[in-house]
């Protein structure tokens, strides 16, 4: 499937060499909108067609991607989403924007394979609700689920850092929707060490009724083996009891493409996206699915 990238910065150039490992993938063009970034040099010396357009740049483009993902901003994503689906190009939203349905590959990837457009929710989402699905998976009833993220100050651009309160409660929506929990609650926090910590997460969740926590550590093992499939850095502890709260650890150290590997937080979100860009390209061309999935992609 042939598809391009919006958007030159970390997230975009990471986005970059993690295609170049998918066979089910081609990427046709980098869009940006600085001429001197960093990520149109790179993807210029790795022979991509690039463009300093920005969007304009991939529809002027002779070879048409099949679908877009979009690493820009919120605000411009709105204006992106319409332009792309009324040419019948699919997104794969990487910001707050929230124009499609969420998807966290390891809770819900085969559900909207179809949709014109998927937001990514946010890198806290990505590395925390899988955790709550499972609680919920084991207990039938979560009544309450906080999570408390931690990660690296460095790792946050001024993208994240101005949209801080649109991530927390696009979050906050995912524990409840995706996660299953009843109530949720998400706490970010930017933790300036030097050197940079990887990216730590904590859940909490509240129980109903009897607690299986033989049944509970199954479900979270059987999770975190769908996260590490397309993030293999991703670890897990617990779960603990004490009463009826149930509390889980876990960390994401990233891959090392484009991003340093304390920015696990970052990596998860461009994992998750070729892991959904890569079921949707073996479902709309299903000779693709005879060739064998790299780095463990999940593929339903």
């Amino acid at each position: 499937m042939k598809v391009a990238i919006l958007g030159s910065g970390n997230i975009g150039a990471d986005l970059m060499l993690k295609i170049a490992r998918e066979p089910a993938l081609e990427l046709v063009m980098m869009a940006g909108v600085d001429p001197a970034s960093e990520g149109l040099a790179l993807a210029r010396s790795r022979g991509h067609a690039t463009t300093a357009d920005g969007i304009d740049g991939i529809f002027a483009h002779d070879d048409r991607p099949e679908l877009v993902f979009d690493a820009t901003t919120a605000r411009a994503h709105l204006g992106h989403a319409e332009r792309l689906a009324e040419a019948g190009i699919r997104a794969i939203d990487m910001t707050p924007a929230a124009v499609g349905p969420m998807v966290i590959p390891a809770v819900n990837l085969a559900e909207h394979l179809d949709a014109p457009n998927i937001n990514m929710v946010s890198c806290v989402a990505q590395a925390t609700v899988p955790i709550v699905h499972a609680l919920h998976r084991a207990l039938g009833e979560v009544g309450y689920a906080e999570i408390v993220s931690t990660i690296a100050s460095r790792s946050a651009g001024p993208g994240t850092r101005q949209n801080i309160d649109e991530f927390t409660h696009k979050t906050r929506g995912a524990i409840e929707k995706l996660g299953g929990a009843r109530r949720g609650k998400a706490i970010v926090v930017l933790n300036p060490a030097d050197p940079p910590p990887l990216m730590h997460n904590t859940v909490y969740a509240l129980a109903e009724g009897d607690i299986d926590l033989d049944r509970v550590r199954a479900e979270v093992s059987t999770v975190a083996d769908r996260v590490r499939s397309y993030v293999p850095g991703y670890r897990f502890r617990g779960p603990t009891l004490n009463g009826t709260k149930l509390t889980v650890y876990t960390e994401v150290e990233g891959a090392g493409d484009f991003l340093p590997p304390y920015a696990g937080n970052l990596d998860i979100m461009t994992a998750a996206a070729i892991a959904v860009a890569t079921a949707i390209a073996r479902r709309a061309q299903p000779a693709a699915a005879t060739l064998a999935p790299r780095n463990g992609a999940v593929t339903s």
